[in-house]
């Protein structure tokens, strides 16, 4: 029964929002094309003439029900993480509810600074990246210009805010195994030279089949990498902090005791 009450909760919220979020769709879309229109001005072309089109009488429909399921799911996020705090809370116990909670603010923060990192500097920098390939017309040469597809650029631009933002909880994920015993800094260090292999592995798979947006995902993905080996340390400094403090007082009360 709790566990249905959640699901309806959750479920009645993202409907809600997506109900909402589809009546601005054309507005979120025309947000989300700023990156593109950002890439047209460091390419030096004009800007008034940038624009991108549909080949399918029912493709921009479509791409609007994904905008309005996309700004959905982000505007009910917050609700859903509730729902499932609440579900999984009665079984913890009070200290496991007041170390969790720290992970599960953190968690949207970092998923919504690499959705700003895609935003405000990658997208722009990956199609910029693309609209340099355009080809002008000359004597031996015809005019090959891009004109990229509402639907395959909202594909684009939602694989990589998922992707930098399932990578940036890298450090939410090690903090947490590591408080568990799972991992230990010692482990993440020596293993650094596979995490760098598997950072390019993951981001051939995630990202387009492009260089830059490899490199850039993976460049990213070694920092935190390298944040959460710093970030289990703290864990093993507190961890050694409170059993030292702990044997301190067990030896006072034993002192105590035998005086």
């Amino acid at each position: 029964m709790e566990l249905r009450t959640r699901l309806i909760w959750s479920i009645g919220a993202f409907f809600v929002a997506f109900i909402a979020c589809f009546f601005f769709a054309k507005h979120l879309f025309n947000y989300l094309v700023i990156p593109y229109k950002t890439a047209v001005e460091w390419a030096h072309l004009d800007v008034e003439k940038a624009q991108l089109i549909y080949t399918a009488p029912q493709e921009f429909f479509f791409t609007q029900v994904k905008v309005a399921m996309f700004g959905g799911l982000v505007v009910a996020f917050p609700i859903i993480a509730a729902q499932v705090y609440k579900f999984v809370a009665p079984g913890l116990y009070k200290n496991e509810r007041q170390a969790f909670l720290p992970f599960l603010i953190a968690s949207p923060v970092l998923f919504l600074m690499g959705a700003a990192l895609v935003y405000f500097f990658f997208t722009p920098m990956v199609m910029w990246f693309f609209l340099s390939m355009q080809q002008a017309p000359g004597h031996d040469e015809v005019a090959i210009s891009l004109m990229p597809k509402v639907s395959e650029y909202l594909s684009l631009i939602m694989t990589l805010v998922f992707s930098f933002g399932l990578v940036f909880q890298l450090p939410v994920i090690t903090t947490l195994l590591a408080r568990v015993g799972l991992l230990t800094s010692q482990w993440l260090a020596e293993k650094r030279k596979f995490a760098i292999v598997l950072a390019f592995v993951v981001a051939a798979v995630l990202t387009p089949p492009d260089p830059m947006s490899q490199i850039g995902l993976a460049l990213p993905t070694i920092l935190l990498y390298e944040i959460s080996i710093y970030a289990a340390r703290l864990v093993e400094r507190q961890r050694a902090r409170q059993a030292l403090e702990k044997e301190t007082g067990s030896a006072d009360v034993a002192k105590t005791d035998s005086v």
